[in-house]
């Protein structure tokens, strides 16, 4: 008698992870719009862009709420470390073409507004203060404030998050009372401490709004409370933002109360939202430029900057007219090609920062899958850059940024004009949770 046929089991099969969480992707996308932001807001100086998105504002509430994450998971030695780690490789590759540019143009102690001080070149090593640099070299070290505002942040995060936790919203709050002080007493320190201590209060509410963001708290809130708060904070903003103009119109980066308002008010706003951005599955090239901005935003930050002086000089040199469509055009298109080439040329430091195998362009992100033989899917890493903005100081010519930076717009910071810009952040953990 013949053998029935053996009826196979049917596989089982794998079904594949979950992609990246759409959260992630939102917290992605607001951090690639606000370096572009960044980038835009230097090239033109358009006041209004400083409050439609208050960037730096968001970016360090992301940064606050990843070293969050990076706090509760692994620990204060290890988070502060791998941020650290990821921060300085980027900074010293910059410093190896800035700093022998400035010195074979001429940069001495005899320079008339920023003279030559050796000591003070150690701050292009660790940026515990701005890392200097000569008048002519402006463009290479205008932007650099942020790294060491954001290097204080990580250095005294285990301190803040442990006040955070036991403490709460009254942690988060309390910067904006040191404001208000500071604003009522006339305080200051000497520079350039004083620049420091306002970078701190201004953007440390956002910073440990972002711990709130992280633990669930901003997201338990009362629909009503968050309401209340955000609209009078978020108003008082406002309202001193624009009865106070400025030169450059309502600029958001020259009055540092409406600053610190409304930065924490759009802060508290956009990070208790969590949209699918359904649309980056439909739009490959979006969902492909807000990986890459990600991937590479310390290599952007540090690069652009100087680049759009380059690209005014070239612009000069054709005799294209200031400010016009065929400008902006120009522009736009001249920084797009010359930052990619600066992330073809030092991106992949960030990739042996953050110990990746270096690649030319940033690679997608593919865990196996569990299982033998599974498909691999990618993700999203989290990548962190943070923006901020500075004031600026006064009309540029053609063959400089749009607009400069201006000094710490409050305390003797501003009045011997320190030169300040926006910033972005270069924090750049897997996420965690």
């Amino acid at each position: 008698m013949s053998a029935s046929p053996v009826t196979a089991a049917p596989a089982v099969q794998e079904k594949p992870p979950a992609p990246a969480s759409n959260r992630n992707r939102y917290i992605d996308s607001l951090r690639a719009l606000a370096i572009v932001r960044v980038v835009v807001y230097h090239a033109f100086g358009w006041a209004w862009l400083t409050y439609v998105l208050p960037a730096m504002g968001v970016m360090f509430a992301i940064a606050g709420s990843l070293m969050a994450a990076s706090l509760a998971k692994g620990g204060a030695r290890k988070a502060v470390w791998s941020r650290i780690r990821r921060l300085l490789p980027a900074l010293w590759t910059f410093a190896a073409v800035a700093l022998p540019l400035m010195f074979w143009h001429g940069w001495s102690t005899s320079d008339p507004d920023h003279p030559l001080h050796k000591l003070n070149l150690v701050f292009w090593l660790f940026p515990l203060e701005d890392p200097p640099g000569s008048s002519w070299g402006e463009p290479f070290w205008e932007v650099l404030w942020y790294l060491r505002a954001y290097l204080i942040f990580v250095l005294v995060s285990p301190i803040l998050y442990f006040a955070y936790k036991k403490l709460g919203w009254v942690v988060v709050a309390a910067p904006l009372a040191v404001l208000a002080v500071l604003h009522v007493t006339g305080f200051r320190l000497p520079d350039p401490i004083d620049g420091i201590m306002w970078d701190f209060v201004t953007y440390a509410a956002c910073w440990m709004a972002g711990f709130a963001h992280r633990d669930g708290r901003l997201h338990r809130l009362p629909v009503a409370v968050w309401v209340a708060v955000t609209a009078v904070i978020g108003g008082i903003g406002l309202y001193w933002l624009f009865t106070h103009p400025t030169a450059w119109g309502f600029d958001l980066n020259e009055e540092p109360i409406a600053r610190t308002l409304w930065s924490l008010a759009f802060v508290l706003i956009v990070l208790r939202f969590r949209p699918t951005m359904a649309v980056l599955d439909k739009v490959k090239w979006l969902s492909e430029s807000v990986r890459v901005i990600n991937a590479r935003a310390i290599t952007i930050y540090l690069w652009h900057f100087p680049l759009i002086t380059v690209g005014a000089a070239v612009l000069e040199h054709y005799q294209v007219p200031w400010a016009t469509f065929q400008y902006i055009v120009w522009m736009l298109v001249l920084e797009t090609v010359m930052v990619l080439g600066a992330v073809l040329v030092f991106g992949w430091v960030e990739d042996v920062s953050a110990k990746r195998k270096a690649s030319l362009w940033p690679r997608l992100a593919t865990p196996a899958l569990a299982g033998a033989g599974g498909p691999a899917v990618p993700i999203n890493t989290e990548i962190n850059p943070s923006l901020r903005t500075e004031a600026p100081r006064q009309a540029v010519p053609q063959a400089g940024p749009a607009r400069p930076a201006g000094g710490t717009v409050y305390g003797s910071s501003s009045a011997r004009g320190a030169a300040r810009v926006e910033g972005f952040d270069p924090d750049q953990p897997p996420r965690a949770g």
